[in-house]
Order: C-alpha cells, then sequence, then structure tokens
C-alpha cells in the first residue's frame, strides 16, 4: 500500500510512471526491413512472414467469401447470441454520432458550410494472440459500416495450421466486411498502406497490436503520404476510485480483468480507506490462484499501484494527472463525482458497471487511449471514419461586403496577388 500524502512530488511521479513501451532501435530496424521487403514483393513478402511468424504452411492470404458467409454454422447459439447482442448495442451507440452537414450566412452573401464525407478506404488490425477477439472486429467494423466506407479491409493472423476462427468471420459478416486477409505484425499493417496484388491500398488503419504493430503504425504515419492511423497505442490500463464501502472481490477483479491483457499492463487503485486496499491486496491473491493467466497478470501487478489517498477530490485529481485508458467509479452515489472526471479514455460508473462491459456489448468503443494519450485523445468513434471540408459561397454583394476585411488583411500580409484576386472581381462588377 502506498499512502500519497506521505510521498514527496518524485515518488508520487514513480508510482503513476508507466512501464516502458517496448519500442527500440532494434523493432524500429526490423520493421522498416519488413516494410521495405512488402514494398519490394508485395504478396510473395506477406507469404513469408506467415511462415515464418505464424508457423503456417499452405498460407493464403484472402478468405473467400463462401467461408465468410458459411461462418455461423462454425457456432454455438450462444456465442452466435452474444455476438449479435454486442452488434447490436455497439451499433445502436454508435449511430447517434452519424455527423450532419451544417451551413450558415456569416455575412450577407457570403454562404459558410461544414461537409463531412466518409474516408473512402480503411483497414482494420485485429490481433490473434492466443485467442480470437470478434470483439475487436465489431469496435471497428461497426464504424467503418456506418461510415459508408466504399473499401474495408480486415486483416488479422493465423497461427499455424489452424483455420480462421468462425467468430471473426461472423462478426465480419454482420459488419458487411468482404474483404478478410489472414496476415498479420508489421507486414500487414504495411500492406494495407501499400497495397499489394491481394490487399487493397486504405487510407487510414485502426486497431491495437503489439510493438511491431504499432511501429508499423507510426512509421507509415509519417513516411506515406496521405496515410493516417486512429491513435498511438500502449498497454492496458486501469484506474479504480474506491471509497470505504467499495467491495474489495470487485475492486479486485476489475484490476486483474486488465492485469491478465499483458505483462506491460499497468493497473492503479486509487482508495480512502485503509481496510478495503488491504481486503483488495487479499482478493487478488484469492483471485490469482484460479487465473490460467495468473502468471501474465502478476508481472503486470509489478507495474501497479494501491494507493491511499485522503479524500475522493484528491482521487480525481492524481487520476487526471494520469490520465487513464478506464477509470472505474465503485463509489457511493458515483453520479455525483462525474463532474470531476478529467483525462480517461471511458469512464464505468458505479458497483455493477464492470470493464468487462465495455470490452464486449455495453455498446461504447474499446479502442481507447492508452499511455496518457486520453489527455489529448478520444476513445474511437464515428467520426474518426470522416473527414471534413468546408464548401464556401460567395455571391457579387457578398464579395463587395467581404472585402473590406480581406483587402486590409491581404495587405498587411504583404500578399498582392491575394488583394488583386478580389480587386479584379470588383473592377469586373463596377464595369458591369
Amino acid at each position: 500500500m502506498i499512502r500519497w500524502n506521505e510521498l514527496t512530488l518524485q515518488q508520487q511521479q514513480g508510482a503513476l510512471m508507466r512501464p516502458a513501451l517496448s519500442a527500440s532501435k532494434k523493432v524500429e530496424a526490423a520493421v522498416n526491413d519488413i516494410i521495405e521487403q512488402v514494398a519490394l514483393n508485395g504478396d510473395s513478402a506477406l507469404i513469408t512472414f506467415a511462415e515464418k511468424f505464424d508457423k503456417r504452411s499452405n498460407v493464403r492470404l484472402q478468405v473467400p467469401q463462401e467461408e465468410i458467409d458459411n461462418s455461423v454454422q462454425a457456432l454455438s447459439e450462444e456465442l452466435k447470441v452474444a455476438i449479435d447482442t454486442a452488434y447490436n448495442n455497439i451499433k445502436t451507440f454508435h449511430q447517434t454520432q452519424l455527423p450532419k452537414s451544417t451551413s450558415l450566412e456569416t455575412t450577407p452573401g457570403v454562404l459558410c458550410e461544414l461537409r463531412y464525407q466518409a474516408i473512402d478506404a480503411v483497414g482494420l488490425y485485429v490481433p490473434g494472440g492466443s485467442a480470437p477477439l470478434p470483439s475487436s472486429v465489431l469496435m471497428q467494423g461497426v464504424c467503418a459500416q456506418l461510415s459508408g466506407a466504399k473499401t474495408i479491409v480486415l486483416a488479422t493472423p493465423v497461427n499455424g495450421d489452424k483455420k480462421i476462427d468462425p467468430a471473426i468471420l461472423y462478426a465480419a459478416k454482420l459488419c458487411g466486411i468482404s474483404t478478410v486477409i489472414e496476415s498479420g505484425g508489421a507486414g500487414a499493417i504495411a500492406a494495407m498502406a501499400l497495397g499489394t496484388e491481394t490487399v487493397p491500398k486504405v487510407c487510414k488503419v485502426f486497431g491495437p497490436g503489439n510493438s511491431y504493430v504499432t511501429m508499423a503504425k507510426q512509421i507509415l504515419s509519417q513516411s506515406k503520404a496521405g496515410f493516417a492511423i486512429d491513435m498511438p497505442a500502449g498497454p492496458s490500463e486501469v484506474l479504480v476510485i474506491a471509497d470505504q464501502r467499495a467491495n474489495p472481490d470487485f475492486i479486485a477483479a476489475d484490476l486483474l480483468s486488465q492485469a491478465e491483457h499483458g505483462r506491460d499492463s499497468q493497473v492503479i487503485l486509487l482508495c480512502t480507506n485503509t481496510s478495503v486496499i488491504e481486503k483488495t491486496q487479499q482478493a487478488i491473491e484469492a483471485q490469482l490462484a484460479s487465473l490460467p493467466r495468473a502468471d501474465i497478470a502478476r508481472a503486470a501487478m509489478q507495474n501497479s499501484s494501491l494507493i491511499l489517498v485522503e479524500s475522493i477530490e484528491q482521487a480525481f485529481a492524481v487520476s487526471a494527472e494520469y490520465g487513464p485508458e478506464h477509470l472505474i467509479l465503485q463509489l457511493g452515489e458515483p453520479e455525483q463525482y462525474l463532474p470531476l472526471v478529467n483525462n480517461a479514455g471511458s469512464v464505468f460508473v458505479g458497483d455493477y458497471t464492470p470493464e468487462s462491459a465495455g470490452d464486449y456489448a455495453s455498446g461504447t468503443n474499446h479502442v481507447l487511449p492508452t499511455y496518457g494519450y486520453s489527455k489529448v485523445y478520444s476513445s474511437l468513434n464515428l467520426l474518426d471514419f470522416f473527414r471534413t471540408y468546408t464548401v464556401q459561397t460567395i455571391s457579387k454583394q457578398g464579395l463587395k461586403a467581404l472585402s473590406s476585411a480581406i483587402l486590409p488583411l491581404a495587405e498587411a500580409e504583404g500578399l498582392d496577388a491575394h488583394a488583386y484576386a478580389v480587386k479584379v472581381r470588383l473592377e469586373q462588377l463596377t464595369n458591369d
């Protein structure tokens, strides 16, 4: 247990310090080589990577449409209903974000508009790891579907001689995705950014991944003209704010639900009660005993802190400084504290709102800013799949009225051609 008020400023910063990202010069060099090979050899490079990294033989890159269409037949009814429920909730929530163009006259005769246009081609990356992630397909795929993007590419690795999981394919089908590529890692990101014989070129890539995927996204977004990524990525994290009446078993379960993501994950508890913290520590040990991924969770707990704070208000101040990916409020009457929330990717309010709900099926998006980026980035939302542009239409009388602002500014900036573009029109109007 850490007593916040007994720490120096430097010690407080240390208690909130995140584990170092594994991106290194070695990773960067390897990813640059992968990108170069994809640029030179296209599909052939992806096949080589699948054989080398995923231990595959008889590699195929694109999943046949028939396999996507028939994927539901391989699912249990329970899993199908779960995916359907999650899809419907996610779609219902994100439909409310559909943007509407706006227009107004800033000056008589001067019409200004803000218009929205779906990004033409988007790539969705779904990690493979030790288990399929249909929830990640839904979180990205629903947004792509609602945006009306013309091209949607889904890339995910497949390990060994396994077949791509039908849950992935069924989630893709619900989202209207017909281009599913069996390729992972930095190679898949490069293929979507550059295009290959099989993989369509996209304008923006979404989705989480390991340090190689993250590095590929960063390098390509900085070096490939017209290519963008969703947000910077880091290890998973959760911060729980709890009071004296909070349930230690609930707190422990929420902390471990993030700790099991990876050894570099981080979880933090801010609590006003010593007894609750001590009981939470006991509950963590008890729950770890039955977790299949206990080794991973234990390693993550080494990066984590259970902190005693003086007040709930202090807890929110500490949380705002940390900027968590997930913020859980296990507080009595938690709604009253929502105005204190600052710098959080997604907030889970009350004892019966576990972070797991947002990960899977409540409807909000689980693609969130990590590593403190919640201070400047938002959770993935429908607008991430759109671009905005402006339109202006000016009448003759409107230009006359506006010229009194344009001409002095252009002349003050020494841009005579700018001024002349207005003057030549005013002269024409005078002659007319």
